[in-house]
């Protein structure tokens, strides 16, 4: 090999390790991040709030992808994807979560809690993080408990303000036993289904209502295709923000306390929506067409007495102490 040929395959060597390197320290790795609604939903300002941490935090070594609205499919799928690692990270509702954990469900029981305040004191306690660190015997890794506030009831058949009104209501409810045991109590015929079926059946007259919090039925206008609003405040609906355990293996100490500071940014932002649905939600309903009614004092009382066989099955499966302890929590 002459003089000139080695300097030629030297510097194209040099150039090669050059490029190398230079790709490496700006490698990218991509997040994606599902979710089942809109990018204008809490979902959507916690996942932004997600991505703008730790893009900010990491110089965009990780970059997030968003799939809102059930871009991934529903929320069993997208937990599945977690387990798999086909997918990343996903913001979800509490309905499913009872499938992978069974005591996730607890937080689910009918009038478990005071008001915003209480839940979000026994999720951010001992309780909640207890049960957050179970979901790595599940394949998933849970980083924090994000919140949908209270759920109420939404239909096109009548107004209800006391138990026999929900008698034989055609309800789709999440795919959660703890809702569906309550609504089954109360004589409704409670229909599971997965939330990006939902809209099209409320207009087809499938199923007579739903349940949500105020922060889904404004944020998927829902009031375009149901009449009657009850501010009923059931069941409380955390939601959870989890990454998968192929990511969250992969990352460094120091990644995954970006993560996590991300995950409880997001949390913030996300409850702070919900502060402001629950206090402009129902005029805005009011404004676009729904009827409102509010459950008085007396009438969730006697909602809470027509559920006791519920709370009897709940006791079972939970333990009275538990649940006893939590209502009781200040």
């Amino acid at each position: 090999m002459s003089i000139f040929s080695r300097h030629l395959c030297r510097t194209a060597v040099a150039a090669a390790l050059t490029f190398g390197f230079g790709y490496a320290a700006h490698a990218q790795q991509e997040i994606k991040l599902g979710y089942a609604l809109a990018t204008t939903s809490h979902y959507g300002v916690a996942a932004d709030k997600w991505q703008e941490v730790v893009e900010g935090e990491t110089d965009k070594r990780f970059v997030f992808r968003h799939f809102p609205s059930s871009g991934l499919g529903g929320e069993r799928e997208v937990l599945e994807g977690l387990q798999i690692g086909t997918v990343e990270a996903t913001i979800v509702s509490s309905g499913t979560l009872s499938n992978f954990v069974p005591d996730a469900g607890v937080f689910d029981i009918p009038f478990l809690f005071r008001d915003l305040t209480h839940a979000r004191t026994v999720l951010d306690g001992p309780v909640g993080q207890e049960i957050l660190a179970k979901f790595e015997d599940a394949g998933l890794i849970a980083l924090a408990w994000g919140e949908q506030g209270f759920r109420h009831i939404t239909n096109n058949r009548n107004a209800i303000e006391g138990p026999t009104d929900v008698a034989g209501l055609k309800l789709r409810t999440m795919e959660n036993p703890i809702h569906i045991t309550a609504f089954n109590t109360l004589g409704a015929a409670p229909t599971p289904m997965a939330w990006p079926e939902v809209v099209g059946a409320l207009q087809q007259g499938t199923i007579d209502g739903q349940e949500n919090p105020l922060s889904v039925i404004t944020s998927a206008k829902l009031s375009e295709v149901q009449e009657h609003l009850t501010v009923s405040g059931h069941v409380y609906s955390p939601a959870m923000l989890l990454v998968s355990p192929d990511l969250w293996n992969s990352l460094s100490d120091e990644d995954k306390e970006i993560f996590k500071k991300g995950a409880a940014e997001a949390v913030v932002a996300m409850r702070a929506f919900v502060d402001n649905v629950e206090t402009s939600g129902v005029e805005q309903l009011k404004s676009e067409g729904m009827t409102v009614g509010e459950l008085t004092v007396e009438q969730k009382a006697e909602f809470q007495k027509a559920l006791e066989p519920a709370y009897e099955e709940y006791y079972k499966t939970y333990g009275k102490d538990l649940i006893d302890s939590i209502i009781a929590s200040e």
